[in-house]
């Protein structure tokens, strides 16, 4: 699987991001750390903000329609594989910017 190839499925939940950071190919460029680091953000973030919802829907049950907001985690989602198909390092919209330098053990 070539970089590019990694960068895409990256996006495609955890277990895509395992399989694009454990696959034994080429080294790493840059283009795919920088989209390892976006989509390690995006599941983390999709994550907390996940657990949030439910304790605040469980508390309000009527706030249900807050689950909806997992859709704009997918858009997302999807909005970083359209960037690696295309070989751009551009952060994702909202959080993007606070991922670009952490996760330093990605490279």
């Amino acid at each position: 699987m070539d970089n590019k190839t990694r960068s895409i499925v990256s996006y495609i939940t955890l277990i895509g991001w395992l399989i694009a950071y454990f696959s034994p190919n080429k080294e790493a460029d840059g283009l795919l750390k920088y989209h390892l680091r976006q989509s390690l953000g995006l599941v983390i973030t999709w994550f907390i903000g996940n657990m949030i919802i439910a304790i605040v829907v469980t508390i309000v049950p009527a706030l249900g329609i807050l689950y909806y907001s997992s859709f704009a985690f997918l858009a997302l989602m999807i909005f970083g594989m359209i960037n690696a198909a295309n070989e751009v390092s551009k952060p994702l919209p909202l959080i993007g910017k606070l991922f670009e330098h952490k996760f330093a053990f990605i490279g």
